[in-house]
């Protein structure tokens, strides 16, 4: 019964945690994809690109880090899967601010999960850490276009 238990909270959180992958793989390609082609129309300032394109990017990963909030907090819901201990009480924000920090890869500690959680926030690190990249790339991107038009010039 124990086993049967446990595994169906380790089911729960890697279903919760894939489709959060999911969505936040698809919505960074989408958003990447109309970005990258706004920008090559553009005809605005390189200043008032990058900003454009500085914004939006952080705006994705805002709302990545709020998609896995709300996968944990679901997952700190159900009874089985484990929950984030350090605090008497958590509430909605703890988990936007625990996401956060492990997005981001920073991980204060202050926060710990326990459980098949832990799947989830392993996880969420390691997609962090690829769409950070995917972003810095092409802001690499965008400014070597930059640099390249300004030497022809």
């Amino acid at each position: 019964m124990l086993v049967a238990t446990l595994y169906n909270g380790h089911l729960w959180a890697v279903a919760i945690t894939m489709v959060t992958v999911l969505i936040c793989i698809l919505m960074h390609y989408e958003v990447s994809l109309r970005l990258w082609q706004h920008l090559e129309t553009s005809r605005r300032s390189l200043r008032a690109r990058f900003l454009m394109l500085s914004f939006v990017l952080f705006g994705t990963h805002v709302a990545q880090i709020w998609l896995f909030a709300v996968a944990l907090a679901l997952l700190g819901a159900h009874p089985l899967t484990g929950d984030l201990v350090g605090m008497a009480s958590l509430n909605f924000l703890d988990y936007v601010y625990f996401s956060a920090i492990t997005y981001t890869t920073l991980g204060f500690g202050d926060l710990v999960p326990t459980g098949p959680i832990r799947f989830t926030t392993g996880t969420e690190a390691l997609i962090g850490l690829m769409l950070i990249t995917w972003s810095a790339s092409i802001t690499f991107l965008e400014m070597q276009r930059h640099w390249s038009a300004r030497r022809e010039r």
